[in-house]
């Protein structure tokens, strides 16, 4: 059963049991897609308000976009568990013989590599989000506008959960290069993000 189709509930129950999975990077990717979708709201209570008819095109394409970002997101829950398990099928391999050793040695960094990925998807996906979600300030309906400060609260929480779950992982990784790359480029992926967030909360804040 995907952990996108359990009861909120379920999941609940299943990320508080003694299974390592799901874990940090799927609860990242659900504050993702709960900030997506109420980025999404935000925009469909905007959608034929004559109030903001000039804002209609910005929230109607606005509208698509955090749904498609949702749907990623969702998806990416299922895909970061899935790499972990195979991070867990490495240590059932055998080690008896010296190519065994060196088999395992190569799937475990193979393994370490898709569990890095994941995170780091998620992490362009939450920018990508924040950069729709802050066009909406000032430009869609007021009355719900904690849902937008709501919306970046949990997408930088996204994006920082990921960001540790990428770190945790390339520090087990030797390639150099990868681990070199992966850190620099979500380094500047937060420094885009954070500010992003930041700046819409305050903005939320202040309005209320």
């Amino acid at each position: 059963m995907k952990l996108v189709e359990y009861t909120v509930r379920g999941f609940a129950d299943l990320m508080a049991s003694s299974e390592p999975a799901p874990g940090g990077g799927s609860a990242a990717a659900l504050q993702g897609a709960l900030g997506t979708a109420l980025t999404a709201m935000v925009c469909a209570l905007t959608v034929g308000k004559k109030k903001y008819a000039e804002h209609e095109e910005l929230a109607r394409e606005s509208e698509q976009k955090a749904n498609a970002l949702r749907v990623q997101y969702l998806d990416v829950i299922d895909r970061d568990t899935e790499a972990f398990n195979g991070v867990s099928a490495v240590f059932a391999m055998p080690k008896a013989t010296e190519e065994e050793k060196m088999a395992r040695t190569a799937a475990l960094q193979e393994a370490l590599k898709a569990c890095t990925k994941t995170p780091y998807e998620m992490m362009e996906l939450a920018l990508r989000a924040l950069e729709l979600t802050s066009e909406l300030v000032g430009k869609s309906n007021a009355s719900a506008a904690s849902d937008l400060g709501c919306a970046a609260l949990s997408l930088k929480a996204a994006i920082q959960g990921a960001w540790l779950n990428v770190l945790i992982n390339i520090g087990g990784i030797k390639d150099e290069a990868f681990t070199s790359e992966y850190r620099k480029n979500g380094e500047q992926l937060l420094e885009k993000a954070l500010p992003l967030a930041d700046n819409i909360y305050q903005q939320v804040l202040d309005s209320l």
